[in-house]
């Protein structure tokens, strides 16, 4: 193993240099991050390993920009969300990063088409186009006769599936995936990762996917693990 260094400049994709992430305690601060740094290029896919309470779900909220670093720097297609104000790195997160939880967070009262035209909504108004964009994510990931169905009337696995269409809905550059199969089969769990590299790889859209399951993350481009707060590059 080798610790993950920067690779040459990209024309675009995700950017991070010396992340560092600190929580206030009675005592001494709380290091979760220490000098983070790594590139991920457009289309390419990474698992993010670690045990619980290393810091990869905060590492993604940060990516995410849900969270403010202590120091360090992220920039996503030439933009660093943290230089923006709230409008505009709200405007920014809508349209450049997808969210896929382990926890899918559909609203139950809304169907699964309603699900996704809240993406667009948020940023405004939903459009024709619109309509047709979310008719043809739930038809990818195999819903086309589900679309009027709540949450509560699916799988497990159907309910993942309209969250990974719900996170593409907006086409991010940046996808991120924290424990997405977590609560699901084995078998399950492998046709939503089939989805999710396919349909993500198809947008051209950074994946970066948080998992304990060593048999998923060796489906990706690179294995990188949290280590004392530290990222390193695993061998493929």
């Amino acid at each position: 193993m080798t610790l993950s260094t920067p690779r040459p400049p990209l024309s675009g994709g995700l950017h991070v240099r010396d992340l560092h992430k600190h929580f206030p305690t009675p005592g001494e601060p709380l290091e979760v991050l220490r000098g983070v740094t790594f590139d991920a290029a457009p289309g390419e896919s990474a698992a993010i390993l670690g045990p619980s309470g290393s810091g990869k779900s905060t590492l993604l909220n940060i990516l995410a920009a849900l969270e403010t670093p202590t120091h360090g720097e992220v920039t996503l297609d030439g933009v660093n969300p943290f230089a923006l104000g709230g409008g505009d790195l709200a405007a920014f997160r809508g349209r450049r990063i997808g969210m896929v939880f382990q926890d899918h967070h559909l609203l139950g009262a809304c169907t699964a088409l309603e699900n996704l035209l809240i993406a667009p909504l948020a940023l405004g108004a939903v459009r024709p186009h619109h309509r047709r964009r979310a008719d043809d994510l739930l038809d990818r990931v195999g819903l086309a006769d589900r679309a009027g169905h709540r949450p509560g009337e699916l799988s497990g696995g159907e309910r993942q599936r309209v969250a990974l269409a719900r996170a593409l809905m907006n086409g991010p550059s940046l996808l991120l995936c924290d424990e997405p199969t977590g609560n699901l089969d084995e078998r399950t769990a492998a046709n939503v990762t089939d989805l999710l590299l396919t349909v993500a790889g198809e947008a051209g859209a950074t994946v970066l996917l948080v998992t304990h399951d060593t048999a998923m993350a060796a489906r990706l481009h690179r294995r990188l693990r949290l280590s004392d707060g530290a990222l390193i590059e695993e061998a493929p």
